[in-house]
């Protein structure tokens, strides 16, 4: 029995935060043209350039990290406070979410997005399925900007939690005491 688009979709958007993506849809082996079909019918509303969220997929505590980084697109990951924001570390919550990419983008973005490019060398990593700078590197790109007792809990706290491996919590605890 042949699944629907719609439901090849719906099954990609629960593990993607309520989202997909052209480029998911495609890889899934659904017609970009039909997306915006689906939406027409409704239950499916176009988000942003090549973004689509399922209207009844309920909104997760960190949909907004996901649209973000699915807005800015291919290469994106959230980056320094953002991080520990969604990761609940260092009592953060910053007004805008962080978002690096390598490559430049030129489309209109939502003011809720503070986009900055990222180094090249930048470790990328997944936390709840959001692509994001590594704990360790968020840690120390707040330095300065998030006292540094905040920053040495969150560093325990992450460690606690095993987001931090054993060199990671020795190089961020160094770092922080310079």
């Amino acid at each position: 029995m042949k699944r629907s688009y719609r439901s090849v979709l719906r099954e990609i958007a629960y593990d993607n935060h309520g989202y997909v993506t052209v480029g998911d849809a495609m890889d899934a082996g659904v017609p970009a043209a039909e997306l915006p079909k689906l939406a027409a019918r409704g239950g499916l509303e176009h988000s942003g350039y090549r973004l689509y969220r399922f209207t009844d997929i309920p909104p997760g505590e960190h949909q907004q990290f996901a649209e973000a980084t699915l807005r800015v697109g291919d290469g994106s990951h959230l980056r320094g406070e953002s991080v520990l924001a969604l990761l609940g570390l260092a009592d953060v919550n910053p007004r805008k979410i962080t978002v690096g990419t390598p490559q430049r983008i030129r489309r209109n973005l939502p003011t809720f997005i503070d986009l900055v490019r990222s180094p090249a060398d930048t470790t990328v990593s997944s936390y709840h399925g959001i692509r994001s700078q590594t704990v360790a590197e968020a840690l120390l790109e707040c330095r300065g900007r998030i006292p540094a007792s905040r920053l040495h809990d969150a560093a325990a706290h992450a460690r606690a939690e095993g987001l931090l491996t054993t060199a990671e919590w020795r190089l961020v605890r160094t770092e922080l005491s310079t």
